[in-house]
């Protein structure tokens, strides 16, 4: 039912999550040989992905690290993995390259549980409980979440609550619904229960006072779906004056990122620009949505300082980071990685899914270029607006359509979770 919070009895899964201190000592433990590995997910190949990990092997002969500990390390930018799924312990070779976070989303968990049947024994138990499909999805997504956070949990405990941290969205049916949104994130960070998960809530207008409630609850946010500067500026100022209204004395352990979404605006604009089809737009392809990422960290220099930030900093708050989403390249004609390469810079966030991370891991350059060529990124931005393409429009555009593609996943889900459960009901009666 459209709307509605799953409520829960308690925060425990029908199937018992793994051993948290099994997961947290192979979390601590891991440290592969360099070589590639082909994780399969029940029968589904992941990405090769290089596994080099800091450390010794068993020789004693030092391994080889990878780029993103080099990102980390050398330009302060953390490389997360924008896709989970069952078991989470494929997370760890990724974890040994050097990803220091998950996020998650709607549509990662309809392929994860559409196509594995990693997720068949839990669901059974769930529905042989009296579960309906909605609460069923829900106690799916909380194990994986929770198991997930256990193995970063190091990561987290190592720099003190600054990264490690493990993505789940609220319900994508109250994107346009605030108080929903509120209740729905207050029960996610209550059932997950888990110091290092990051409750997501999209950018509409509409949930820009539920992220300002939420931290003012205390509760650490990733805000998603951001496709303009204007929204961002406006999800600066919620996280701040949700810091501000909290009455905590001890503000270092609520945080948030700002998921600035990359890719899917150069192909609205590109698209835009072929239409134009004069030689000034079409130089200008490919170009819009590092500009506007630019211009997106620059107002985060501006907003994250001065006195009012600073009486923050004093209780212990913490800038809300900026999080490259969206960073696989669609058009074959781009590079790579297009989306990860000129958006490097401390204090900053950039999650990859497999296309983008083995990219970059293959041949990724580590250097800081968030704050090189910004005058360049201004006149770009200026020329779009020239051409008649609406930033504005843009943002809304996209928005939408991200709202709507959750939507369509989650409901899609949902349905084949109902029409799976009515089949085993059937079948137990038989």
């Amino acid at each position: 039912m459209a709307g509605t919070v799953p409520k829960l009895a308690a925060p425990r899964p029908a199937a018992a999550p793994l051993p948290s201190q099994s997961l947290r000592s192979a979390a601590l433990a891991f440290a592969p040989s360099a070589r590639r590995f082909r994780v399969s997910i029940s029968g589904r190949a992941r990405s090769p992905v290089i596994a080099m990990a800091s450390g010794k092997e068993g020789n004693g002969a030092a391994t080889k690290r990878t780029t993103l500990h080099d990102l980390y390390d050398l330009q302060g930018q953390s490389p997360w993995y924008d896709n989970l799924c069952r078991p989470v312990t494929d997370l760890l070779p990724y974890i040994a390259n050097g990803v220091r976070g998950v996020t998650s989303n709607p549509t990662i968990f309809e392929k994860a549980i559409s196509s594995s049947n990693a997720y068949d024994d839990q669901f059974k138990q769930l529905i042989s409980a009296g579960k309906d499909a909605e609460s069923a999805y829900w106690e799916l997504v909380i194990k994986d979440i929770q198991d997930a956070c256990k193995l970063f949990e190091p990561i987290y405990d190592e720099t003190d609550g600054a990264d490690g941290y493990v993505s789940v969205e609220v319900s994508p049916r109250l994107a346009n619904e605030t108080q929903g949104t509120v209740e729905a994130a207050k029960w996610l960070h209550k059932v997950v229960n888990r110091p290092n998960v990051y409750i997501k809530i999209p950018a509409t207008a509409e949930c820009v006072p539920s992220i300002q409630e939420v931290i003012a609850n205390g509760i650490s946010v990733n805000v998603t779906l951001i496709f303009s500067v204007a929204r961002y500026e406006a999800v600066i100022d919620a996280y701040i004056a949700g810091l501000e209204s909290s009455g905590l004395s001890d503000l270092s352990r609520v945080t948030s990122v700002a998921s600035f979404f990359v890719s899917r605006v150069d192909s609205l604009i590109d698209k835009n620009l072929e239409k134009i089809g004069t030689p000034e737009a079409l130089a200008l392809r490919g170009k819009a949505a590092v500009a506007q990422a630019k211009l997106a960290n620059q107002l985060y220099l501006k907003k994250f300082s001065g006195p009012r930030w600073e009486a923050l900093v004093k209780k212990g708050a913490k800038k809300q980071r900026l999080l490259w989403a969206s960073t696989s390249v669609k058009n074959p004609a781009y590079s790579d990685t297009l989306y990860v390469d000129p958006l490097i810079g401390p204090d900053t966030v950039s999650t990859m899914p497999d296309q983008a991370l083995s990219a970059f891991l293959d041949h990724g350059t580590v250097a800081r270029t968030i704050d090189a060529n910004v005058s360049e990124a201004e006149g770009i931005y200026s020329a779009l607006e020239k051409l008649g393409i609406s930033w504005e429009e843009v943002g809304k555009q996209l928005e939408h359509e991200g709202v709507t593609s959750f939507k369509k996943s989650f409901d899609s889900l949902l349905t084949s979770l109902t029409e799976k459960g009515n089949a085993l009901k059937t079948a137990a009666n038989l």
